[in-house]
């Protein structure tokens, strides 16, 4: 088995890799075999033998739930600990209590802190826009905070009350309109989680020659957390990338102490010095931004919660959450679980018509991070050929003008025949 190792902050790649990975439930039975069959007929064909995935199965979700009792084993996350890289299908959330999201108890307890979502168009794929070509971007969106971090309490427990009355008698609370029948959830946004998230989209921006970064909040109503993710990610930006980035907050200060003209004229020679230009905008602006002038954003830092809508947003607006990829990093210990980003669709499960199409953009990702750039090439062209000459599964063809309707096997034959072709 070919073990992933990181040294001085870079991956170690052998040419055997040996990737963990969760089948998932519902549809998970049919895309992640046929996701894998693509991937080593693209590995294959770019190294010719020399390099290659070695697949080994571990268990989490319904599945792992059935066997062991345990919807999440010790020994799967031991697995993503040890072998570093790992892929998964989609998971099925337990009913009641424990564990109350599959996905994010991986990510918390990993510690997998960007979740990566990049958002393109596929040639061919129905899009509401006049012009989805428009649409290029990568989301950064914070894993650990937030509200996601799970702290809460039910309305007419004894925390509730505890809460309450701490909140009321030694906070000096009083804008809880009805405290008697609320439930209460903490949001924790820390300099520190912020700090590693926009620093990983600055570098990225920076390492792929990106133009801008847009921090993404709501900080004029929260102030303190999302307004602390907007001037902490300012910081950053200004601190660690001074003379690779011009940030706006630097284009307010030379405004106001020399005026507009002269700001302006900085921002211009920024932008020629090819500096990543450093951005912020509130999260309900962006949202119609993104519909209206989707070409002004390129890269996208922003909070858990804002991060999940403006991700299913992006994803629609390009065809849908059927092709969108996703990753869940932490660029620090070289961790890192790509998944679908859909559900178990158990009302198709079985039935050979599920997209395939988001864990192989992930895999793709995967094989990018691993720097197997080669093969990721050969999966997004031959999907690329797929949907241009109409050839999709039947969520995709059947809003294509003249669509064909693959099966999820006959969809994953084909993209190795196209690989193959010289």
């Amino acid at each position: 088995m070919g073990k992933l190792t990181i040294q001085k902050g870079m991956l170690q790649v052998p040419d055997v890799v040996t990737v963990p990975f969760i089948t998932g439930d519902g549809v998970g039975g049919e895309i992640m075999p046929a996701c894998q069959a693509v991937v080593n007929e693209a590995v294959q064909k770019a190294y010719q033998g020399k390099r290659s995935v070695d697949w080994h199965e571990v268990y989490a979700g319904e599945k792992a739930f059935n066997q062991t009792g345990d919807w999440l084993p010790e020994e799967t996350l031991q697995a993503f600990h040890e072998y570093l890289v790992g892929i998964k299908g989609p998971l099925t959330t337990p009913v009641g209590g424990g564990i109350r999201s599959l996905n994010v108890a991986l990510r918390q307890k990993l510690d997998l802190y960007v979740c990566l979502r990049p958002v393109r168009w596929f040639r061919g794929v129905a899009s509401p826009l006049k012009d989805p070509s428009k649409v290029n971007m990568t989301i950064f969106r914070e894993n650990t905070e937030d509200i996601y971090a799970g702290i809460e309490w039910k309305a007419g427990t004894g925390e509730a009350e505890r809460l309450l009355h701490f909140l009321q008698h030694e906070m000096g609370v009083t804008s809880i309109r009805f405290p008697q029948t609320s439930s209460f959830g903490i949001k924790p946004v820390s300099m520190e989680g912020s700090a590693r998230l926009v620093r990983a989209a600055i570098q990225y921006a920076l390492d792929t020659r990106q133009p801008h970064v847009t921090l993404v909040h709501k900080g004029n109503i929260m102030k303190f957390t999302e307004g602390g993710f907007k001037e902490w990610g300012y910081q950053v930006a200004e601190k660690e990338f001074a003379g690779r980035v011009f940030t706006m907050q630097s284009y307010a200060r030379i405004a106001q102490e020399e005026g507009k003209e002269q700001a302006a004229k900085a921002l211009a020679e920024a932008i020629t010095a090819g500096k990543v230009i450093i951005k912020d905008v509130i999260a309900d602006a962006f949202l119609q931004n993104t519909l209206l002038r989707p070409e002004d954003y390129s890269v996208v830092a922003t909070l858990n919660l804002n991060g999940d809508y403006i991700s299913d947003q992006l994803a629609a607006m390009v065809g849908g959450i059927g092709i969108s990829p996703g990753a869940n990093i932490n660029y620090l210990t070289g961790h890192a679980i790509f998944e679908a980003t859909h559900g178990t669709a158990p009302d198709i499960a079985g039935t050979n018509q599920a997209n395939p199409s988001s864990l192989l953009l992930s895999a793709v990702m995967m094989l990018e991070y691993l720097g197997w750039q080669e093969a990721a090439r050969l999966i997004t062209s031959a999907m690329e050929c797929c949907f241009a000459s109409g050839r999709a599964t039947a969520d995709l063809a059947r809003l294509m003008e003249n669509g064909q309707h693959l099966s999820t096997t006959a969809f994953a034959d084909e993209l190795p025949e196209i690989i193959k072709t010289p």
